[in-house]
C-alpha cells in the first residue's frame, strides 16, 4: 500500500509517516494542496491522509477534485473538529472515511487497511501465486499451506511480486512501491530482502531473479 500524507503540521506528519513505515506501508509527505495535487498528478496512491485544513487548495476542494476522476484513491479525512456537521460536509466533499485528532495509530492503520481494500484500483484482497496465498489484511503468508512468518518489509516486498502475477518488478519500482520516495536508490537493500525471502519461503524457490531488469514470482513444477 502506498499513501500520501496531506498535513502541515510537519512534527505530526513526520510522526505518521514513522509509524505506518513500521507496519510496511510506504508513505510520501505533502505540506500544503498544491504539493499535494503535484504528487497526486504524478503517483498512483492508493489512500490520501487528508488533513482538512491546509495551507493553499484545502481538504475539501481536493477531495472534490479527486471525487471527480476515474480510479483515485480513497480518502480519510483528518480534522480537529468532532461535530456531525463537519463531518457530514467532509463526506460530502468525497471523503471516504473520518479521523479526529488526536487519534490513535493503530486506529489510523486499521482504517487504511480496510479503505486499500475497498480501492477500485487495488488487487483482491487474498492474492494467490506460484503456490504462495498472502492476505493483505490479516498480514497472513502460505507456501503450499504452509504459513511463513516474514518482516514488515519483507511482506510489502512480496505483495508488489504477487500482485504482478509473474510479471518483473524492477528493483527501482520495489524501492518505490515498498519503500518510499526517501529510499537510496543505490542501497543494496532490495537485493539483501529479496535473498531473506526466498529462504523463508523455502525450496524449490518461487522468486526469480531476471538478469539486468529485475524480479519476478515464478510458478514450481509439482
Amino acid at each position: 500500500m502506498r499513501v500520501l500524507i496531506v498535513e502541515d503540521e510537519l512534527f505530526l506528519a513526520e510522526a505518521i509517516r514513522d509509524g505506518l513505515r513500521l507496519e510496511a506501508i510506504s508513505a510520501d509527505l505533502a505540506a500544503d494542496g498544491d504539493i499535494a495535487l503535484e504528487q497526486l498528478a504524478i503517483t498512483g496512491y492508493d489512500v490520501v491522509v487528508l488533513d482538512r485544513d491546509i495551507p493553499g487548495p484545502n481538504g475539501d476542494e481536493i477531495a472534490r477534485l479527486l471525487s471527480q476522476r476515474p480510479l483515485a484513491p480513497r480518502i480519510l479525512m483528518l480534522t480537529a473538529a468532532d461535530r456531525l456537521d463537519d463531518k457530514a460536509s467532509g463526506f460530502e466533499s468525497g471523503a471516504d472515511d473520518y479521523l479526529t485528532k488526536p487519534f490513535a495509530m493503530r486506529e489510523l492503520v486499521l482504517r487504511l487497511r480496510a479503505l486499500a481494500r475497498r480501492s477500485p484500483s487495488s488487487a483482491p484482497p487474498v492474492r494467490e501465486f506460484g503456490g504462495v496465498r498472502l492476505d493483505p489484511f490479516r498480514r497472513e503468508v502460505y507456501r503450499d499451506g504452509r504459513y511463513v512468518a516474514l518482516t514488515r518489509k519483507q511482506f510489502a516486498v512480496l505483495e508488489v511480486l504477487v500482485g504482478a502475477a509473474g510479471g518483473v518488478i524492477s528493483a527501482e519500482t520495489l524501492l518505490e512501491r515498498a519503500w518510499d520516495e526517501n529510499a537510496d536508490p543505490f542501497t543494496n537493500a532490495v537485493r539483501i530482502t529479496i535473498s531473506t525471502l526466498r529462504k523463508r519461503l523455502g525450496e524449490p524457490w518461487v522468486i526469480e531473479t531476471v538478469p539486468g531488469v529485475g524480479y519476478r514470482m515464478s510458478d514450481p513444477a509439482p
